[in-house]
């Protein structure tokens, strides 16, 4: 069979992911942080692009949009050259939504080292090591002591536990396991009481004698009974110890006044503070979607850059082609925060069409919803739905929540209709609230209660979701006296 080469012309048309698009797609499932550092970033890369000063009030067209004068980078044509399409009909042949819904989910990657600015400047957190060290100055202990003592606070945990053995410890240093205990004593009356315990009994033993607690029984349940005690189950308690279960209630009481975990309040872990995209406003009796762009950058295209394309006697073509590129990839930027902000707000309006009940009354109120619902109602595809609900927080009257938080699968009803499953959640915390803490409620007796509300649902669903809500059983929620 003989080769043949032949050359053939094929005319096809296909979405292609330009740079533009994927930042594009980017912007909108970036949360509003992330926003902030992406246009930050944009700011010092672009020169074209410029924020305007706050005490600057644009006149006639909004100096951010893309339909302004100033987005427009056309400039005359040279001899010789073809005119080439403006960059507003470039942008405005692109389909949005098409582009969007086929894109890739993307993320955004960030060095390490990427902190806000004024991080540097924070004051830091006492450290549990510090607080210790203080007191350990204004003591008397000896050179050997001293050094004794360093070791132990620098040998604990975040929760103030010792994690070295006491024995490895004092042998380090040459001291005798009688002296080393009697310093860990004393350590161990520092604030906070109870620190540099070894375990959980001697850390509770020592915060009872430290704080005068006169009560043999609560000594003795905090040393041998911990078990029983954490699922309450005083009556095992009561025939070890001989004693009445209204006692052992007594002093389980007593305990737990105790915290378990000493270092509690030095953590270093560093607070994480979350920032609403979106509010949601009460005006009389309709509710107003707001954007939270405080700390975002308005961003326009500088005038002196504009100048450039015009000049030609002054700039050589390679100055104004760098330009024009520069000029197009601001303009886009502009267009594409736009188009972010309008699609985040038509989302969040349909989430308010759809969860009415939860604005007026609360998460009780919630209905099922899933994004194919939000997406046919603005016309828009599932996954442009998903991005735009991806990190983002809205305030409400309820408190400040995730988007996703308002997408809910559904329990059946008697009636045949469908409740969402964060409103039965709230029944269940509801019916535990309200019960006599002597006789809880069994995960049983509370699907029967739900199921008299004419939501049917299973024991092990009710069990499911207590435990999500960090409810205890019923044995361990029993109180007794």
């Amino acid at each position: 069979m003989a080769l043949d080469l032949r050359q053939t012309v094929k005319l096809s048309q296909q979405l292609v992911m330009t740079p533009q698009l994927q930042q594009a797609i980017k912007l909108l499932q970036l949360s509003r942080l992330e926003l902030a550092h992406t246009l930050a970033q944009e700011l010092t890369e672009n020169p074209v692009l410029e924020e305007v000063p706050d005490e600057e009030t644009p006149g006639g067209p909004d100096e951010t949009s893309p339909d302004s004068d100033e987005a427009r980078t056309d400039d005359p044509e040279e001899p010789g050259e073809e005119a080439e399409p403006t960059l507003e009909e470039m942008i405005g042949a692109v389909d949005w939504e098409n582009y969007i819904e086929s894109a890739p989910q993307t993320s955004l990657h960030r060095s390490s080292d990427d902190r806000p600015p004024f991080d540097a400047n924070l004051t830091p957190e006492k450290s549990l090591a510090d607080h210790l060290l203080e007191q350990l100055g204004m003591l008397d202990f000896d050179a050997l002591e001293l050094e004794l003592a360093l070791l132990v606070i620098g040998n604990l945990n975040d929760d103030g536990y010792l994690e070295e053995s006491l024995p490895a410890l004092a042998q380090e240093v040459g001291a005798e396991i009688e002296r080393a205990e009697a310093v860990l004593a004393r350590i161990q009356r520092f604030d906070p009481v109870g620190v540099a315990a070894r375990d959980l009994p001697e850390c509770l033993r020592v915060q009872l004698v430290t704080l005068g607690v006169d009560d043999p029984l609560a000594l003795r349940i905090a040393q041998h009974h911990l078990e029983p005690l954490q699922r309450k189950d005083y009556r095992r308690i009561a025939r070890i110890e001989a004693t009445t279960i209204e006692a052992v209630a007594a002093a389980a009481r007593v305990i737990g006044r105790c915290e378990p975990r000493p270092g509690r309040a030095f953590s270093s872990e560093a607070p994480i503070y979350i920032t609403p995209d979106i509010f949601v406003h009460k005006l009389g009796d309709d509710y107003h979607v707001v954007l939270n762009e405080d700390g975002l950058p308005k961003l326009r295209v500088s005038p002196t850059y504009r100048g450039v394309l015009g000049d030609r006697q002054a700039e050589s073509k390679a100055t104004r082609d760098y330009v024009r590129e520069k000029l197009r990839s601001a303009v886009w930027l502009i267009k594409s925060i736009h188009q972010r902000q309008r699609t985040i707000v038509k989302v969040m309006e349909s989430i308010l069409r759809f969860q009415r009940g939860f604005f007026d009354r609360g998460p009780e109120a919630l209905r099922p919803l899933n994004l194919r619902d939000v997406a046919d109602d603005i016309g828009m595809h599932e996954s442009t739905v998903s991005r735009v609900t991806t990190a983002k927080y809205v305030q409400t009257p309820h408190g400040v929540f995730l988007l996703k938080f308002f997408f809910k699968s559904s329990i059946r009803t008697s009636d045949g209709d469908a409740v969402a499953s964060e409103s039965v959640k709230e029944k269940i915390q509801k019916i535990v609230r309200a019960e006599d803490p002597r006789k809880p409620y069994s995960d049983q007796k509370i699907a029967e209660i739900l199921r008299n509300s004419k939501i049917d649902i299973a024991r092990r669903t009710v069990t499911k979701y207590r435990e999500a809500l960090g409810l205890l059983s019923s044995t361990r929620r029993r109180q007794i006296g």
